[in-house]
């Protein structure tokens, strides 16, 4: 591509992304000083290329994912982004409480950008302050876990025979008598050399206790979404009704999510994801922008916007950037204090 292709392609969809109409040669021969046949002989070699194409009958066109992808590309290196006051969005997210952050973080960029946030929580520490061994009846136990944050988590242990409440009582001692604040994971290959004093069957409680902490909660439980009603308000959305039910659809199961989540997760800086280019989000006209974030300088989750391909790309990039350096402080502030 010439310069002259480079320029009415980036001038088309500036205004498509503007006006959400397609673009016609009139309309671009009021901007550039070329003749009309000139534009239409660029525009042809532009749809050629699979850069832009004609929706149904209309003279005008609109970019493909792949011109979305050229346009973004070059936006991305030229940088020039008018960036929020990250001073003036701090105040939005709780420096003391890290599950609030993480969920304000997602209604940030929602309100932000007016489409849907969407945040990959951090993976829950496998540590333990606390934990109880509660009876329920003669055959489960009830295993309460006190996470570092004060979290709370319950699970239900099927056990192979009635416990009295005196050996829960011992054994919820030795836990966190022997093992508080360290991994479910270390706990594992300790339990081996300190059980040797304790019967066999409490010996079996705590080893069941301890696969059943290890084990991460149901992964869908990670993916916080704020915003989506908001998509109802874009006019190529609700047009098609098929791609709006797959991409509630995709909301609603959020695995596809999680997994474009987590390989954003394992790239640097913001990631951009259109329409149809990528086989992790294969819905055409839907956009996602992506950046991790982390504490103390390590990648914990990711977060961005769900959006129409039509988005004012040089608006939501930061407001992604910038969300995500205010939960990595966010985050950050509270473990250290």
């Amino acid at each position: 591509m010439d310069d002259r292709a480079n320029a009415l392609l980036k001038v088309l969809i500036e205004r498509y992304i503007a006006d959400g109409q397609p673009v016609g040669s009139r309309t671009l021969s009021t901007i550039f000083d070329f003749s009309p046949a000139t534009i239409r002989n660029v525009m042809a070699e532009l749809e050629g290329l699979g850069l832009i194409h004609s929706p149904h009958t209309s003279a005008g066109r609109i970019p493909t994912p792949k011109g979305y992808r050229l346009f973004v590309d070059r936006l991305l290196a030229a940088e020039r982004f008018e960036r929020p006051d990250a001073r003036n969005l701090s105040q939005y997210l709780p420096f003391d409480e890290p599950n609030r952050a993480v969920s304000s973080a997602a209604s940030l960029l929602s309100n932000l950008s007016q489409f849907a946030g969407v945040v990959l929580a951090p993976k829950k520490a496998q540590t333990f302050r606390q934990i109880e061994f509660i009876r329920l009846s003669d055959k489960r136990v009830l295993l309460i876990i006190v996470t570092p944050d004060g979290d709370v988590q319950n699970r239900i242990l099927f056990v192979p025979r009635d416990y009295l409440e005196q050996e829960l009582v011992e054994a919820s001692n030795f836990f966190n008598q022997h093992f508080s604040g360290m991994s479910f994971e270390s706990v594992k290959l300790a339990l081996s050399q300190e059980l040797s004093s304790l019967q066999a069957d409490i010996s079996r409680l705590m080893q069941q206790a301890v696969d059943v902490g290890s084990h991460q909660p149901d992964s869908e439980e990670a993916v916080v979404i704020a915003g989506e009603s908001k998509l109802l308000n874009v006019t190529e959305m609700v047009a098609d009704m098929d791609r709006l039910r797959r991409l509630f659809s995709l909301f609603e199961k959020k695995t596809d999510l999680l997994h474009l989540l987590d390989v954003s997760s394992q790239a640097d800086g913001v990631q951009i994801y259109i329409g149809g280019d990528s086989q992790l989000l294969p819905l055409d006209d839907v956009s996602v922008i992506t950046a991790p974030y982390g504490v103390d300088g390590k990648v914990v989750g990711t977060l961005g916007v769900i959006g129409p391909s039509r988005m004012a790309y040089d608006r939501v990039i930061p407001i992604v950037d910038i969300t995500a350096r205010l939960l990595s402080n966010a985050l950050s502030h509270h473990s250290a204090s």
